[in-house]
């Protein structure tokens, strides 16, 4: 009897494979040329970016490097190229498979910056701008939620925007904004104190008057960077309003694209909680059998692949109503609550079967247990997108 590790331990084995967590074969629907472009992305991910997230998780530090070569392989252009929603699900989910908070930036990047752009910017700022997005030269921050202001951001946000001359002048605070602390230009959302319509803005950072505090402490999403704002008689010019966003209803649009693209990041969580738990549990031995021999084992592993399965069949037809250009706030809102419960249910699972490895970061479950949490809260609570949903299926508001 030897009392070394051994081997097959997780301690000293690889790190997890890639299991066959898209069990129903979702990505079968995939034309040929988009299951090899997927599987090039995913390879990208997987060697490249997954091996090295927890160490700058551990360490709440961006790696910079990291997003430029997110940049070389196409994540930074996801919504401008061609490729069909399906496709396009399925690579949020790889890159929150691969890590969370860098799934997390490069959503926001492709759903509420390039797809800001594209559904209200001028030509002249699709022109500035969408260029250098596309290969992270460039970054953007989406700057919506104030600090006294989340759930309730369409009737109470209070930053504001006064047009004077051929300039408009910004004032406000804004809270948990994503990637401020080293973004090049800011989308703001301020109301206008001429007509009180919530309104989108343009606002580079070097500009005087715009301060970024980075949000310290954070116990989930700890590689990117949240920030508290401060807007100080910002100055922009007149062209640097979002033509096409007058009114709060622009920002409804984007917030539905977003509440989508949280559906696939749900699902790609659970796809790398599999991986792990079915690496755990093949490779390690206790009572000198394989921990996946024993019953309280494989219920949970099944449970999460029912989860993570149930997800993806829910993602693949919500692509679909995009494809036919259907989908409603209901839907992405419905998707939203849905699937991040079933992995906030799936990463305590995984991350009881760890036992005590299941609190390390390096064992990835630890990360994904609290990068979960992060999922389960933003782009909308569990609560107000069942009232979202709860309003279409009844016809009755329940919102105060």
């Amino acid at each position: 009897m030897t009392c070394a590790p051994t081997e097959a331990s997780p301690e000293l084995g690889p790190a997890p494979a890639l299991e066959d967590a898209d069990y129903f074969h979702v990505s079968n629907m995939l034309s040929p040329e988009e299951q090899q472009r997927l599987k090039v992305m995913r390879d990208v991910l997987t060697q490249e970016i997954r091996p090295h997230a927890a160490e700058f998780w551990t360490k709440d530090e961006f790696p910079h490097h990291l997003l430029k070569k997110l940049g070389q392989h196409g994540f930074g252009a996801i919504e401008t190229e061609p490729g069909s929603r399906l496709f396009k699900g399925l690579v949020y989910a790889e890159l929150a498979r691969a890590d969370l908070s860098l799934s997390t930036l490069v959503g926001i990047h492709n759903e509420l910056i390039v797809g800001a752009l594209l559904e209200a910017g001028s030509a002249e700022q699709q022109d500035r701008w969408i260029q250098r997005l596309k290969t992270f030269d460039a970054v953007g921050s989406f700057a919506l939620t104030e600090p006294d202001h989340g759930s309730d951001i369409a009737k109470g946000l209070c930053t504001t925007a006064t047009k004077e001359g051929d300039e408009w002048v910004l004032n406000g605070f804004k809270r948990w904004i994503g990637g401020a602390t080293f973004a090049d230009f800011l989308i703001v959302f301020a109301r206008d104190t001429a007509d009180h319509e919530v309104k989108g803005f343009i606002v580079e950072t070097d500009r005087p008057g715009v301060h970024a505090r980075k949000i310290e402490h954070k116990m989930a999403l700890r590689i990117i960077p949240n920030a508290d704002i401060t807007l100080e008689n910002v100055r922009i010019p007149a062209e640097n309003a979002l033509t096409g966003a007058a009114n709060f209803s622009a920002a409804n649009i984007l917030l539905r694209n977003s509440r989508a693209w949280v559906g696939w990041e749900a699902a790609g969580a659970q796809m790398a909680i599999y991986d792990v738990v079915h690496h755990y549990a093949t490779s390690r031995h206790q009572f000198g059998r394989p921990l996946a021999e024993f019953q309280l084992v494989q219920q949970p592993i099944a449970k999460i692949l029912g989860n993570v399965t149930a997800s993806l069949a829910m993602m693949a037809q919500l692509a679909r109503l995009q494809e036919a250009a259907g989908l409603e706030m209901s839907h992405a809102a419905l998707v939203k609550a849905s699937t991040t419960a079933l992995a906030r249910e799936s990463a305590q699972l995984g991350r009881g079967l760890l036992g005590g490895n299941g609190i390390l970061a390096d064992r990835e479950m630890g990360k994904i247990f609290a990068d979960v949490e992060a999922i389960y809260t933003y782009e909308g609570t569990y609560e107000v997108n069942s009232l979202i949903v709860g309003r279409a299926v009844t016809g009755f508001s329940a919102f105060a």
